[in-house]
């Protein structure tokens, strides 16, 4: 048990040194596009399809992407309480998929937080935390507002 809890420890600090780590001094400006090829980018974002939902936005490691109904365009509503549950898509630098435009794509600063989000054509996009794995999309429709991502998602107004 006692191995278990070091272990435990060991893996905690490795993840808050890693997240601690990846800052940026150069942060984009709100609605810069933080885009690009896919051999200039090391992350690249994905157009996966999903029997159930059809075509969905992901991030590099297949984990989908949502968003918001009640965000407006260049601000996120989804705060303490919600963002345990949706957290934001923070990906500083990537690639964008085939049938997207990278000047779709750009960033908010959170009000909460500070801290800069992808936005896609101005909505803050965010993951479910009952998405364990890729491919997984457990959120589509949530409480009807909240969705997946593509290239035909059509924002409120």
């Amino acid at each position: 048990m006692k191995k278990w809890m070091v272990f435990s420890v060991f893996i905690m600090v490795l993840v808050l040194a890693a997240a601690c780590g990846n800052e940026a001094n150069d942060s984009p400006q709100n609605d810069e596009v933080v885009s690009g090829t896919a051999d200039e980018k090391a992350v690249t974002l994905k157009l996966l399809e999903s029997e159930t939902t059809g075509e969905y936005l992901a991030d590099s490691r297949g984990m989908a992407l949502y968003f918001f109904k009640k965000d407006k365009s260049g601000k996120s509503n989804c705060t303490d309480e919600c963002l345990k549950k949706w957290p934001p898509f923070m990906e500083r630098d990537f690639a964008v998929p085939e049938g997207f435009k990278e000047k779709d794509f750009g960033t908010i600063k959170r009000e909460d937080t500070g801290e800069e989000q992808v936005t896609y054509k101005g909505f803050p996009l965010y993951y479910f935390v009952n998405d364990k794995s890729a491919g997984d999309v457990n959120g589509e429709g949530m409480k009807n507002v909240w969705y997946i991502v593509n290239n035909k998602t059509v924002f409120p107004k």
